[in-house]
């Protein structure tokens, strides 16, 4: 959040008339909002050498949170309370519109512009953002605010806003509180109280702030109570601004310059691969503190000197409104062009998008701000805040009624049916094999001919607009645990009172097979149990750091795995099917461990032998083709072009890593299935197979693909139990 040119006043100095304004208005600190906006919309863009440029949301909390206390304790300090309708009404006025307005062109545009089912879920950020919760929807989404820009919101960036009005609500009252707590106690009014307070919060927010980067990192990185140390820094150095002001003016000059090389390392050196904030967020807090706390002595001098030239000032003057329109802008450019942008365009496009701030600025921002009518009451203040936050939710709403359903253009096409290839009782081994290469055959012949598909068929299923309800149903009534679950409920399925039993165990990825063992089960009458919980494989991997051996701890991995091996040691199956996502340590860090890498390797080899040790035959699948981006929701927007979100088998398939694991399984003594042709030719992996859409998301199988798969799954689980027999 950026804060105005009004707001810059030095915490020690009571409120001057207007005309004093340029002995209490802190240049340095305006043109420390420009470095943070340059920084914020250069990583945006994507300008290389900025990978740490996001810091720069990190430098405007430390500047709120210092202006902010400033203003809080001055009025504190000076009457002993705090007139919160004022003090929320000068909030409103200056900031809601302005952000209403945006919100309000950008839910528009995404409306416009993004495929359907990319613009639904954008426009209810859209919402959120309106009432300054995106932040913890963002968190409780698991959004990762690093992803590909194609797949970002274009509300991402009002997460930052979220915590800054959050930070509004809870601050007043608290400095309200200690107030009250001093009067209590019949002290004097005096800062130690309000710095004693300020500092256990400091303390406790990073505290939490550290052990969430492992443990629960969307948390960590969106929600105010872990970014709340941040803004306590700044305040801190408000209530202690007396004190800066003593340092000499080379100390001052020194201690600047220090800060403002820390903002700039952070912005080259970190990047989105940093673990953030943790302890990271350390550089660019103690930077931007470093130099608000000089500029208290000297701000003309030193490093204030270079923020207080007019560019630096005319940019941070339109921080604010820079900030709301830069992002939307890079975000729904490349919709409106048809084309990523490259980094020529996306400078272009941020400059665009100062254009935008400036006139929004100009025309909107100041006018209501400065609007005398409105100024002087806080009730009216109020008002403008509220009418424009309820403006900003009826349009997303009204959005929302009209979106339209993606339906395929296409003619309908015919549903794929395999067909099981029957082998006689006491056939040879080689007979089993034979079967499962024709049901494989079966499907790579429709595979092939659907790698050509132009147009969205009209009875695909499901139905593109309904793949959210196929989400909903991927959890099997509770049989697939959560991270942060405990325990595993008994889910048997097929014949439950078979004497042969089939384990399908992992994580998310062994449980979108389900439906495939499910319907071979009911065919052959044969129990099938699924164990599965997401995000945790069943691998038991190495984890040298302490602290991401703490985030498995919390989401039960270790716990869940144990209990998963007791259960098939003591039930002992007939044969256990292994599924996994091989995604860890590329799409997502924090689990320490990292698909098909030596660890890996050995992991499977371990687990098998493991496995096979219960007298179980064992079976573990291949990775599916990974496609990375939204599969439905890139179709919704290319309903006459199939093409565009098709994989290209290079880019979708890791062969040497299938190969290693295939190689480990065998000596293992377990069994390796390559299943790749049952998605990809020999070039490309069509999303489409027939009439039946493969993918329900990114990266998992829709039910209805893994259903049309049974035969495979019936040969494949036949082969494996005629090898346990001989």
């Amino acid at each position: 959040m950026i804060l105005r040119q009004a707001d810059s006043v030095s915490p020690t100095e009571k409120q001057q008339p207007q005309r004093s304004e340029q002995k209490t208005f802190r240049a340095d600190i305006e043109g420390l909002r420009a470095v943070a906006v340059l920084a914020v919309v250069l990583f945006h863009a994507a300008v290389p050498g900025i990978g740490g440029g996001f810091v720069g949301v990190d430098v405007f909390f430390v500047i709120s949170g210092f202006l902010i206390t400033g203003l809080l304790w001055r009025e504190v300090s000076s009457t002993g309370t705090v007139r919160l309708r004022s003090f929320y009404g000068a909030r409103a006025r200056r900031l809601l519109p302005a952000s209403a307005f945006v919100g309000v062109v950008t839910m528009a545009a995404t409306g416009l512009l993004l495929p359907p089912l990319q613009a639904e879920p954008g426009i209810i950020d859209g919402i959120a953002s309106a009432l300054y919760v995106s932040n913890f929807l963002f968190a409780l989404r698991g959004v990762d605010y690093f992803a590909g820009h194609m797949a970002a919101s274009p509300f991402l960036h009002y997460w930052s806003l979220g915590v800054e009005e959050q930070f509004y609500l809870v601050w007043a009252p608290l400095l309200l509180s200690t107030a009250w707590l001093v009067r209590r106690a019949r002290r004097r009014s005096v800062t130690t109280p309000f710095i004693v307070v300020l500092t256990l919060v400091a303390v406790v927010s990073f505290a939490l702030s550290f052990l969430a980067t492992y443990i629960a990192p969307t948390m960590a990185f969106y929600s105010l109570p872990t970014r709340a140390w941040q803004l306590a820094t700044g305040g801190l150095v408000a209530l202690t601004a007396h004190r800066w002001q003593r340092l000499a003016p080379r100390i001052a000059a020194i201690t600047g310059w220090a800060g403002l090389a820390l903002i700039v390392l952070a912005c080259i050196w970190l990047s989105p691969a940093t673990l953030y904030p943790g302890t990271a967020a350390l550089l660019p807090t103690l930077g931007a503190a470093l130099v608000i706390g000089a500029g208290c002595a000297t701000p003309a001098q030193g490093c204030g000197r270079l923020l207080g030239q007019p560019p630096l000032r005319a940019i941070g003057r339109v921080s604010y409104s820079w900030y709301l329109w830069h992002w939307p802008v890079l975000i729904l450019a490349p919709f409106l062009l048809g084309h990523p942008l490259g980094l020529p365009a996306r400078i272009i496009a941020a400059l665009l998008s100062a254009g935008l701030a400036w006139l929004t600025m100009r025309y909107l921002e100041n006018p209501l701000r400065f609007a005398p009518k409105i100024r002087d009451s806080s009730w009216r203040s109020l008002t403008l805040g509220a009418v424009s936050t309820v403006i900003a939710v009826c349009v997303g709403m009204a959005l929302l009624k009209v979106m339209p359903v993606p339906v395929g253009h296409g003619a309908p096409a015919k549903p794929v049916n395999f067909t099981a290839v029957p082998v006689p009782a006491g056939a040879p081994i080689g007979a089993y094999d034979a079967a499962v290469r024709q049901t494989f055959t079966q499907v790579h012949a429709a595979v092939t001919a659907s790698a050509d598909l132009t147009a969205v068929p009209a009875n695909i299923s499901p139905p593109i607009g309904l793949v959210n309800q196929e989400l909903e149903g991927m959890s099997f009534g509770g049989c697939l645990r959560e991270p942060y679950e405990s325990g595993q409920p008994e889910c048997a399925m097929g014949d439950t009172s078979s004497p042969t039993t089939i384990a399908l165990v992992g994580d998310s990825h062994a449980a979108m097979w389900t439906p495939a063992f499910r319907q071979a089960a009911e065919q052959r009458h044969w129990r099938l149990e699924m164990l599965a919980k997401g995000a945790c494989p069943l691998l038991d991997l190495p984890v040298t750091n302490p602290l991401r051996r703490m985030s498995d701890y919390f989401q039960r991995c270790p716990e869940w795995r144990s209990q998963i091996i007791s259960r098939l040691e003591s039930e002992r199956p007939q044969l256990i099917v292994l599924g996994l996502w091989r995604g860890y340590g590329t799409e997502e860090s924090l689990s320490g461990y990292q698909a098909f890498n030596a660890a890996w390797i050995d992991g499977v080899t371990r687990l098998v032998q493991r496995l096979r040790d219960t007298g179980a035959r064992v079976l573990v699948l291949g990775p599916t083709p990974d496609p990375r981006f939204h599969v439905p929701a890139c179709l919704s927007g290319f309903l006459d072009n199939v093409q565009a979100c098709t994989l290209t088998r290079s880019s979708a398939v890791n062969e040497s890593g299938i190969a290693a694991e295939a190689t480990a399984t065998v000596a293992a003594g377990g069994q390796y299935i390559d299943v790749t042709d049952l998605f990809c030719t020999t070039s490309v992996c069509p999303v489409i197979v027939g009439n039946t859409l493969v993918y329900l998301d990114k990266d998992h199988m829709t039910p209805q693909y893994s259903a049309v798969l049974a035969p495979v799954a019936e040969a494949l689980t036949d082969r494996a139990l005629a090898t346990a027999n001989r």
